[in-house]
């Protein structure tokens, strides 16, 4: 039902996604179908006709279930789309200028916010939260990497990105009387977060000998 206020309901049943592009004139399309190639040409420039910076986000994988790949979403907009996909693509160079379409993964948040909750001890995970942790995640993206056509950080930030994301997932917490375990006397949200993380390093089994 929270659903329906967005709902058009001056529409006919039955319209195809490109007569529905070109009547409605969506600023965002969600590939969620797991059908390849369903978004089609003629509803990607519907909308870049009606707005300047189309977004365009396939989410279905693996790649052979893409609704639209990257390149088709960048030549169809003259490159002017805003692109992330569910599976990871290359880059793509359109009209002398090369793009790098944003994996759109849950990997950016679920950790985070998985570190926050645990650590902090919450009862439980509201809507806010997962609200901050998206807040969050939106100021990690370098306006060099907005440049490039990408809309998420570069993967290789991804534990700072998570340190953030379960810095505000934990201060939410606080702020909501939620949380059961508390940082060091002294000690910062940040740090006490930081010093739970885990680490991946291997420990060598054997001692050195001479």
């Amino acid at each position: 039902e929270e659903h329906a206020v967005f709902a058009r309901s001056d529409l006919p049943e039955g319209l195809s996604l490109e007569a529905c592009c070109e009547q409605v004139a969506p600023e965002l399309i969600l590939g969620l179908s797991g059908r390849k190639g369903t978004i089609s040409e003629a509803a990607i420039r519907s909308m870049a006709a009606a707005h300047h910076q189309p977004i365009v986000m396939p989410l279905s994988n693996p790649t052979s279930a893409t609704e639209i790949t990257p390149e088709e979403a960048y030549t169809w907009t003259d490159g002017r789309a805003i692109v992330a996909t569910g599976s990871p693509f290359d880059p793509v160079t359109i009209g002398g200028k090369t793009l790098y379409p944003s994996q759109c993964n849950n990997m950016y948040i679920f950790p985070g916010v998985g570190l926050g909750a645990s650590v902090c001890l919450t009862e439980t995970i509201p809507d806010s939260m997962l609200y901050h942790a998206a807040v969050a995640l939106s100021k990690m993206t370098t306006d060099d990497e907005l440049a490039k056509g990408s809309v998420f950080p570069a993967v290789d930030q991804i534990r700072t990105v998570s340190l953030n994301v379960a810095i505000a997932c934990a201060r939410d917490a606080y702020d909501k009387g939620l949380a059961r375990a508390n940082p060091a006397r002294g000690e910062t949200v940040e740090g006490f977060l930081e010093r739970k993380m885990y680490f991946p390093e291997y420990v060598p089994i054997f001692s050195e000998t001479e």
